[in-house]
């Protein structure tokens, strides 16, 4: 679509700003119901890019039915789910609701971060290491909670040692139809700023290279998924861990999402590791 579009985008360019030579019909011509079925075809920033050709494709592009097509059929329940009617205002068009649904939005009291993939219209979910169930989170000492600007939740679960680790957590959310991936996203060793510089310290890293992390995912349709891998020997880096795959057939039923991540051989300690939270991805 994208060599596509430059070429019809020479073509627009070469027709507009060259002298006219004939009394033929132009772009500025086309009916705005041709060009909205145009737009119809084009992704969200491809239709953002044709608005500025000519009135034609502008007034094309705010047409309620181009961007509805964009939005998820499901997209009334992911508004109900992610405002309160009073934030939310019913009246916009559909490009304006598009826009505030594409954009990051806290929800569950700061725990949660969704909005809508532009590329995809699929819903993406980040939930943050403050709304998950963890081990002996509230014994510090294990864990700390730690600020850092490293988190779009502008704090993460630092675990010093323990021998049995496990984080568990769950998520209910009017998912669109499509394929997904969870992730838990982890970084070993805790990172700060010294003169301005970012440092990793990894004192407190250890036991991840003798068994093998799990992780576990079911759903409320019945899916499950388990992987398991050793953690990155790599301190100071955040990964993506991936728990598994669901499918979302049906996105008028909120789908429920249960998933953990253990290391429970209690014949050895493991520390030194800063949990982020958990991603949600299309696939």
């Amino acid at each position: 679509m994208g060599s596509g579009l430059s070429s019809f985008l020479l073509i627009c360019n070469s027709t507009t700003t060259a002298p006219p030579v004939s009394p033929e019909p132009g772009l500025g011509d086309l009916p705005e119901s041709v060009v909205g079925y145009i737009l119809l075809h084009l992704t969200p920033q491809e239709i953002c890019t044709l608005a500025s050709l000519n009135h034609a494709f502008h007034h094309a592009s705010l047409a309620d039915f181009v961007w509805e097509s964009k939005l998820p059929k499901n997209y009334e329940m992911f508004v109900s789910r992610v405002f309160d009617d009073d934030k939310f205002c019913y009246n916009l068009c559909k490009k304006d609701v598009y826009a505030k649904l594409s954009t990051p939005t806290f929800i569950d009291g700061g725990t949660k971060n969704v909005w809508l993939d532009k590329g995809t219209g699929k819903a993406c979910v980040l939930i943050s290491s403050n709304g998950l169930a963890i081990t002996g989170i509230d014994d510090r000492r294990y864990w700390s909670w730690i600020s850092t600007e490293e988190s779009r939740f502008c704090s993460v679960a630092y675990l010093q040692q323990i021998w049995w680790f496990e984080v568990d957590g769950e998520v209910e959310f009017p998912f669109p139809c499509g394929t997904y991936t969870l992730y838990f996203r982890l970084q070993l060793g805790r990172s700060g700023r010294r003169f301005g510089r970012r440092v990793c310290n990894s004192d407190h890293v250890h036991g991840w290279d003798i068994k093998p992390v799990k992780f576990q995912l079911s759903t409320s349709d019945g899916q499950k998924a388990i992987s398991q891998c050793y953690l990155s020997t790599d301190p100071g880096k955040w990964n993506l861990y991936r728990a598994g795959d669901f499918v979302v057939e049906d996105s008028k039923v909120p789908m429920k999402i249960k998933f953990s991540m253990t290391q429970i051989d209690c014949t050895h300690t493991k520390g030194g590791l800063c949990v982020d939270g958990v991603v949600i991805l299309p696939k």
